[in-house]
């Protein structure tokens, strides 16, 4: 499958996509799948480089615990709710998920709170973590998933998944001994279990839809 950057390639300006920089995560492949799909990322760790950023994303991989830690000695755990909360475009992935809820069982996290539940550990009695390629069955459409069909394959590295208190808030499940919430997405506001940049060109799909929506965005934000 190709991915077609027309749209992306012909417009005159191109948001300003931050990836947060955490000490952890997946941040070089992240960033080489975003260059992919036409875009200049850039890496960002402080609150005055978080203003200035379009859209967001935040990367998989690492514990609850020590990111939080990171997020608060760096000043960034308001700052980051905020921007959500406030509609600037964000993509979670995998531990970006998790840390949207208000707390996980992983250490007896205080999360961002952005989303009310919890980010929960798998069942006893499964294989953890839960590693490789899984479906996820869509239960609601939104533009991040344009051009993905129906119950494809995604790659998962976790321990650990999001049980948000509002099931309407869940856009992908996936199951694996259990049904968990594979994925969000509810305006601005994206994130999902998987990894994108590890799923081959439906993942690059992701980030590229990610980028289109980040753009059209862009155009009447207050952030341009």
């Amino acid at each position: 499958m190709g991915i077609n950057l027309r749209r992306l390639t012909n417009m005159a300006e191109r948001p300003t996509i931050a990836v947060i920089d955490y000490r952890a995560g997946n941040l070089r492949s992240v960033l080489r799948a975003l260059e992919k799909v036409g875009q200049t990322p850039v890496l960002i760790d402080t609150p005055e480089e978080l203003k200035q950023a379009h859209a967001i994303v935040f990367p998989g991989q690492g514990a609850s615990p020590a990111a939080m830690r990171v997020l608060e000695a760096k000043g960034l755990v308001e700052p980051l709710r905020e921007a959500i909360l406030e509609g600037r475009p964000f993509l979670g992935i995998c531990l970006g998920l998790q840390l949207l809820m208000d707390k996980s069982e992983e250490g007896d996290t205080k999360c961002l709170g952005v989303l009310p539940g919890t980010t929960r550990r798998l069942p006893e009695g499964l294989k953890v973590p839960h590693m490789g390629w899984n479906q996820a069955h869509f239960t609601q459409a939104h533009p991040i998933f344009e051009g993905i069909p129906q119950d494809s394959n995604f790659y998962f590295v976790h321990s650990y998944y999001a049980d948000p208190a509002d099931p309407s808030m869940v856009s992908a499940v996936t199951d694996y001994g259990v049904s968990f919430c594979s994925a969000v997405a509810r305006g601005n506001m994206m994130a999902m279990q998987f990894h994108p940049e590890k799923s081959g060109d439906l993942g690059l799909q992701i980030y590229a839809n990610f980028a289109r929506l980040a753009s059209e965005a862009m155009v009447e934000s207050p952030w341009k």
